[in-house]
């Protein structure tokens, strides 16, 4: 009897288990379900924004904007906001989980912090990658667009034809352009589509104004030749912006440098260390805060050029 009954607890909790497994996994599906069912409903809304030319967006397809312009769409084509917050919120319960385990607070803090942050710098570094290869690739896509007699029946079959000689992200868009089109026969709604797909701004004005030409015209030999003498501007400015950039990169190191020996200097004029007041006092915190908002403005200035 003993033994029946040992049998009979043990397979109900086997059952027990085995049902609760069933249950996170139907969880789990639904959930994957509603993701999935959310992108999509999410895409259908963005293509009708698109259609009617709004330009006021949601945060959702802001963050999809981002993960386009960072290249993470691309290299990952799985990836949709959805997983992205998921994977986050998994990762911060992790780090959340490990801190609480070590009993350090302040580890959960830096932890969550030191995620937020990679992944901000993953996303710039991505965006500023692209925007290089476009503005170094574009052109050439003008000069090799300005080699055909282009129609608005065949555009998306050049874009074809020339992404071989381009490279990411503007290969993998034109690709992308040509499919769809072929696919929905809406060339119109491909190249707004594509458009948002590439964070350059002249990209995107060169995109729009050969949807608009198709709208009204055929021959797109004028809209090249205007866009290529705009882009030669653009380049030029460029120059001259980098250049103001490298000059102030340059003084801000000189600061930099001056700031660290006066912090040197007067750290040996006084009894209590120099660096024991920035790090443990109220003023010196007040002031490396001061410095820090003066770099991120600084950082941000700089991105702002590059753009």
């Amino acid at each position: 009897m003993l033994i029946l009954i040992g049998l009979c607890c043990g397979l109900g909790m086997l059952f027990c288990k085995i049902r609760v497994l069933q249950s996170c996994v139907e969880l789990l599906r639904q959930t994957r379900q509603y993701m999935d069912a959310s992108a999509r409903k999410r895409l259908i809304e963005n293509r009708q924004l698109l259609q009617s030319l709004q330009q006021e967006h949601s945060i959702w397809f802001r963050l999809d904007r981002q993960l386009y312009y960072s290249g993470l769409k691309r290299r990952f084509p799985g990836l949709t906001v959805e997983n992205w917050i998921a994977g986050n919120i998994i990762a911060a319960s992790v780090i959340v989980l490990l801190s609480l385990a070590i009993g350090h607070l302040q580890a959960c803090v830096w932890g969550s912090l030191s995620l937020l942050l990679a992944q901000m710098a993953i996303v710039l570094w991505g965006k500023m990658r692209a925007m290089r290869s476009v503005t170094d690739n574009l052109m050439k896509f003008l000069d090799f667009l300005g080699n055909y007699s282009i129609t608005a029946g065949e555009i998306t079959g050049i874009f074809r034809q020339v992404s071989r000689y381009v490279e990411e992200p503007l290969k993998g868009v034109l690709d992308e352009c040509y499919y769809e089109a072929q696919t929905t026969g809406d060339t119109a709604m491909a190249l707004l589509a594509m458009a948002e797909k590439v964070e350059h701004p002249k990209f995107k004005e060169l995109v729009r104004n050969m949807e608009i030409s198709i709208r009204y015209s055929a021959d797109f030999t004028i809209l090249v030749q205007n866009s290529r003498r705009t882009m030669r501007e653009y380049l030029r400015s460029g120059t001259e912006r980098k250049g103001l950039l490298r000059e102030a990169v340059i003084n801000m190191l000189l600061l930099l440098g001056l700031s660290f020996f006066i912090f040197l200097t007067v750290d040996g004029l006084i009894e209590v260390s120099v660096w024991h007041i920035l790090l443990h006092s109220l003023p010196g915190k007040i002031a490396l805060c001061v410095l820090a908002v003066i770099f991120s403005l600084f950082i941000r200035q700089i991105y702002c050029i590059h753009h």
